[in-house]
């Protein structure tokens, strides 16, 4: 990941734009639409822009040099059309340490432009390190049509109670418990629904907030994980989930770092080494985490009944009496044979003792 995604906040100061026809108004429209200041040079000296009146109050069109033009509080430059003056100003506003934006021009650019799906306080960004902007497109498609409408407003609603109710609940597992059911439950429902005054009675009317997360608080378990070979992509959905609701997991070291990066970023990770290495010791461990109500993984390379003596565990956590699921990965052997394009010897075997 060369760019890191992050939200400027464009009410710290205006944005510089620079550049001429078509793809400067298409910028234009994107920082004006996100409600920033902008300073536009139009160096084509056509400043017919098409703003709306209410866009209009938030943007001054400037006539002089952009190269020698007052940069004081300016919060990011942006160049669309600009041609040469493009990588002129590039070079000032990086020496001013300034964010800067050329478009098409990734070697100019110390940030670049995601496709952006926008929902109100809901901003999902999608970026493909300025490689291929239509991928990007083609993804903030799918996620436009997975995303409900009010995602946004029930965002606004959250951050609304948000401090009060966090104010009132001291384990952050427990406030994010509070707030698992309410967005799931009929409070939730209600704001997507558009009956925001309904769920607005209905969260006022809950006096205890640690009572109403506990209701909902799951009995604590293990799941055994199988890792699959290292690549994210053969997770099962299964496993993706269960990795995204886990309280702790225990992970082998062989575990790929592109595998972890799917876990909850708030998630308590735990490396345990190697497998079939002090497994005793780690499952004493997974059965006091789940025994004090915790969501625990064990995350293991492959498929955790074929790599490191998932029955042992299991064994373990029948004997403790703790709930416990196993989530099968794809084996390494499988995955290896695939990668090769050629058939898996165990596979193969099975078939030839068949027939």
């Amino acid at each position: 990941m060369r760019f890191l995604p992050v939200f400027l906040d464009l009410k710290a100061g205006p944005v510089v734009l620079i550049g001429a026809g078509e793809l400067l108004r298409a910028k234009l429209r994107v920082l004006a639409s996100a409600g920033a200041r902008i300073r536009v040079h139009a160096i084509d000296g056509k400043n017919d822009l098409g703003l709306s009146v209410e866009d209009a109050a938030r943007v001054d069109i400037l006539t002089g040099d952009p190269l020698t033009a007052d940069l004081a509080g300016v919060i990011a430059v942006v160049c669309a059309g600009a041609g040469d003056v493009g990588v002129a100003m590039s070079a000032r506003a990086q020496a001013l340490g300034l964010p800067v934006n050329v478009m098409d021009d990734l070697e100019h650019s110390s940030f670049i432009f995601p496709a952006i799906v926008d929902r109100g306080d809901v901003v999902v960004a999608v970026g493909t390190g300025g490689t291929s902007p239509v991928v990007a497109r083609r993804v903030r498609e799918k996620i436009e049509a997975l995303l409900p409408a009010r995602i946004g407003e029930l965002a606004e609603f959250i951050g609304g109670f948000r401090k009060s109710i966090n104010e009132r609940i001291a384990e952050f597992p427990l406030r994010r418990r509070f707030w698992e059911r309410v967005i799931d439950g009929p409070i939730g429902a209600a704001v997507l629904a558009g009956r925001k005054s309904e769920a607005d009675v209905a969260l006022k009317a809950i006096s205890d907030p640690s009572a109403f997360a506990r209701a909902d608080k799951p009995e604590g378990s293990v799941a055994l994980v199988g890792a699959g070979p290292g690549d994210p992509d053969l997770l099962t959905i299964k496993a993706l989930r269960t990795l995204q609701d886990a309280d702790i997991v225990f992970h082998d070291e062989l575990v790929s770092g592109e595998i972890l990066d799917r876990i909850r970023r708030d998630t308590t990770r735990v490396a345990v080494g190697k497998p079939g290495i002090g497994e005793d010791a780690v499952n004493q461990r997974m059965i006091a985490a789940a025994q004090a109500g915790q969501r625990v993984v064990r995350l293991k390379v492959g498929d955790s009944f074929v790599v490191g003596g998932g029955g042992e565990e299991v064994a373990a956590l029948r004997a403790a009496g703790v709930v416990y699921s196993i989530i099968p990965g794809i084996t390494a052997g499988l995955g290896g044979a695939a990668d090769l394009e050629t058939p898996n010897p165990i596979i193969s075997d099975l078939l030839d003792a068949a027939e």
